[in-house]
């Protein structure tokens, strides 16, 4: 049986407490949601990240149920907060010479590192209201063996929109999530309701068609997946629809109408560091090892590492048209790194063409 209300209400308090803008209570069970999961994969959607094909000892998808990964969890805390700065849309910053680095990663620290220290103090405070020895928890920020989004749509958290984020009708959808993982059966809340509605503005603005139907992502094709976890060469007809992405993509959520007047978030934490919105793709061009680690550390933007983040700068500037980029281009071309080189070289075909017709 569900631990009473007041319990699940003072951990909504203690949430709040620690600076979370949401939370929630998700039961667990054979949810929806989670039917998709095993499907996707094996449609080839999850492109290189093995990590999604996780399985347990009896073979099952882990994330296809959390009774496959953590079969002792009764219940799930599921928080957010919200990162959305002042800072514009990459749909209202047209200039191509400068690269564009998704808005989450701009912050003054690791999200998983300022969540999972909050997560951490809630953990410790659901072990103080249950007062019960043996209660088990587990927290997780990207980590953990689930599909994070489908739990915090069944905590009230927001719905699944079209573009497989979640939207949340007061927040909208620049939302990092922590979950967790309990073995008591807490009180659940509310699942939300889907307000989409009719709206396809998501799948419609994405430049790779990373969407083969509403609610559904092939991550073979999306922007991030491209520029942060794919190693190795980039599809050819994948590179020009990148357009100047460094790390990440931002677009589907740009163009949500529930992101139109979200609120900017008030934690310090996330408050933007210059130079990594919008940089010259010069000076990520010309960026030595030493200065991808300076410049980078504390950032997200480290986990497409040096050759990666040079990688997408030259199809960038390929796709920026602007001669002034080919001595640059000329440089990466002679990269040891053969990735590196054979996108440069794509690059500097692709602008010379446009200057010989012109």
């Amino acid at each position: 049986m569900p631990l009473n209300s007041s319990v699940s209400a003072q951990i909504h308090a203690a949430a709040k407490d620690l600076g979370f803008d949401l939370s929630g209570i998700a039961p667990v069970g054979e949810l929806q949601e989670l039917s998709h999961f095993e499907p996707w994969i094996n449609a080839g959607h999850a492109g290189d990240m093995k990590y999604l094909h996780a399985r347990n000892e009896a073979g099952r998808l882990k994330r296809s149920s959390l009774a496959n990964a953590v079969p002792w969890a009764k219940s799930v805390v599921v928080c957010a907060s919200n990162y959305n700065s002042s800072e514009p849309y990459s749909i209202k910053m047209p200039d191509s010479t400068r690269g564009w680095i998704s808005r989450y990663a701009w912050s003054q620290a690791d999200y998983h590192d300022v969540v999972l220290s909050r997560l951490r103090t809630l953990e410790l405070r659901i072990h103080q209201l249950c007062a019960d020895p043996t209660i088990r928890t587990w927290s997780y920020v990207d980590t953990g063996p689930l599909v994070e989004r489908v739990y915090a749509r069944y905590a009230g958290i927001g719905w699944i929109g079209k573009n497989t984020c979640i939207i949340n009708q007061q927040i909208g959808s620049w939302l990092f999530l922590g979950v967790i993982l309990n073995s008591v059966p807490l009180l659940p809340d509310l699942p939300a309701s889907d307000r989409c509605g009719t709206c396809t503005r998501c799948l419609d603005a994405c430049p790779t068609k990373a969407f083969p139907e509403p609610y559904k992502l092939d991550a073979s094709r999306c922007i991030s997946y491209l520029t942060i976890e794919k190693r190795g060469s980039i599809p050819e007809e994948l590179r020009a629809p990148m357009g100047r992405h460094l790390f990440g993509c931002d677009i589907c959520q740009d163009v949500c109408p529930w992101n139109r007047e979200a609120p900017v978030s008030t934690n310090t934490e996330f408050l933007p560091r210059e130079p990594l919105v919008n940089p010259p793709l010069e000076t990520i061009a010309s960026m030595t090892i030493e200065q991808f680690r300076e410049t980078f550390r504390g950032s997200p933007v480290k986990r497409t590492k040096f050759a990666g983040l040079r990688r997408n700068c030259a199809i960038a500037m390929g796709n920026s048209l602007d001669p002034k980029f080919l001595p640059y281009l000329g440089s990466l071309a002679e990269d040891d790194d053969p990735v590196v080189a054979e996108h440069a070289r794509w690059a500097l075909a692709r602008i010379q063409s446009v200057s010989t017709l012109a």
